[in-house]
C-alpha cells in the first residue's frame, strides 16, 4: 500500500486491474486502518477516473454474494447519497410506490454514512427484515413485489472497510460505487448521483450494458429529482433536461424535501407521505422519482409514469405493499 499511496500522492492513476486488486485486498484485510483510510482520503482530493471506477466495481462485484432475481425483471432505484442535502427517504419511498404500481424492485440500500438517516435506518426501524437467504428474497418478490438487498448482508468482505467509512462520516468513492453493485444485477436502474461528472461516467459504463437506465442529477446538487429546479437525465435512449412542469406541477423549495433530524423522525416522515397525509410536494416528489422508474422500465414519458405514480400512492397501493413487506418480515 505504501507505494501505492506514494503514486497517488504524486497524481498517478491506477489502472482497472490495479484498482480491482487493491480492493480485493483492502476486503481481505490485508491493509492497516491508517493505509485504508489514506487511500479513501485521496479520491475526497481528487476525481476517480473512470478506470478506477471499473476496477472498484469489479472488485465489489467479484466479492458479493449474488442473489438470482432476474425471472422478476425487477428495477433498483438507488441513490449515491453524499449530495450534503439531507433530503427525506426519497428513493425509498419511490420504490414501494413503483413496486405498488405492479413494477417488481430489488431494492439495494445501506445505513446512512454522510446522511442522517440511510435506507436501511428507516426500514430496519420501521420493522423490515434484512435477509441474504434467496428463497426469502423470492417471498418477498413474489408476495410484495419488492424486497431489499441490504448491502452489509451482500458484501461481507466490506466489513473491515465499514467502521473507517463510519468513523470518516463523508462521502467517499464507496458512494459511488452502490448502485452499481446490486446483487441481483438488475437489467432496470435508476441511479441518482451527486454531480454532473460522475452522471457522465455512469452513463459511459452503463451504454455497454443491456441495461434499461436512467442516470439523475438534479443541477442544484440533489442525487435524484428534487423538484427544485432542472434535472440532468442519461438514459439508454436518450440525454434530456427535466423540468417539473414535465411531470405537469410546479416547482418547490428545497426546506420542502429536508428529512428528519432523527431516525425516529424520518420514519414519521416515511410514514405519513405512504399513507397520504405528506405534504403535496412531498408527494410529488417521490411520485417523480417513481414515475422516471416506470417510465424507464415501461417505455413511457416522464408524464405518463408520473400519473402511474401518483394513483399507486393515492389509492395506498404503495401502503399495500409496504405493510405486506412488514409482515413477511
Amino acid at each position: 500500500m505504501k507505494e501505492t499511496l506514494n503514486r497517488l500522492i504524486n497524481h498517478e492513476v491506477l489502472s482497472r486491474e490495479d484498482a480491482r486488486s487493491i480492493l480485493i485486498r483492502m476486503a481481505r484485510g490485508e491493509y492497516n486502518p491508517s493505509q485504508t483510510a489514506a487511500f479513501l482520503t485521496v479520491y475526497m482530493m481528487r476525481s476517480v477516473t473512470i478506470g478506477e471506477l471499473e476496477g472498484f466495481r469489479d472488485a465489489l462485484l467479484e466479492l458479493c454474494l449474488a442473489v438470482d432475481l432476474s425471472a422478476y425483471d425487477p428495477v433498483d432505484l438507488c441513490g449515491t447519497g453524499g449530495d450534503g442535502k439531507d433530503t427525506f427517504n426519497i428513493s425509498t419511498l419511490a420504490s414501494f410506490v413503483t413496486a405498488g404500481a405492479g413494477i417488481p424492485v430489488t431494492k439495494h440500500g445501506n445505513y446512512g454514512v454522510s446522511s442522517t438517516c440511510g435506507s436501511s435506518n428507516v426500514l430496519e426501524f420501521l420493522g423490515i427484515r434484512f435477509s441474504n437467504e434467496e428463497d426469502f428474497l423470492r417471498k418477498c418478490m413474489d408476495t410484495a413485489g419488492i424486497c431489499v438487498l441490504h448491502a452489509p448482508l451482500f458484501h461481507p468482505a466490506m466489513k473491515n472497510v465499514a467502521p473507517i467509512r463510519r468513523e470518516l462520516g463523508v462521502k467517499t468513492f464507496f458512494n459511488m460505487l452502490g448502485p452499481m453493485v446490486n446483487p441481483a444485477f438488475p437489467k432496470n436502474q435508476i441511479v441518482g448521483v451527486f454531480n454532473l461528472e460522475l452522471a457522465r461516467m455512469y452513463g459511459y459504463l452503463y451504454q455497454n450494458t443491456d441495461k434499461k437506465y436512467t442516470i439523475l442529477h438534479a443541477l442544484d446538487g440533489y442525487d435524484e429529482i428534487s423538484l427544485t429546479g432542472r434535472t440532468k437525465t442519461i438514459s439508454h435512449t436518450t440525454e434530456a433536461m427535466l423540468l417539473p412542469e414535465d411531470f405537469g406541477i410546479g416547482q418547490i423549495q428545497g426546506g420542502d424535501i429536508a428529512g428528519g433530524d432523527s431516525i425516529e423522525a424520518s420514519a414519521q416522515i416515511f410514514m405519513d407521505v405512504l399513507q397520504g397525509k405528506g405534504t403535496e410536494a412531498q408527494k410529488h416528489v417521490v411520485c417523480a422519482n417513481a414515475g422516471i422508474a416506470i417510465a424507464t422500465v415501461k417505455d413511457l414519458s416522464p408524464k405518463e409514469g408520473f400519473e402511474i405514480a401518483m394513483e399507486s400512492l393515492n389509492s395506498g397501493a404503495g401502503l399495500k405493499t409496504f405493510k405486506t413487506l412488514q409482515e413477511i418480515s
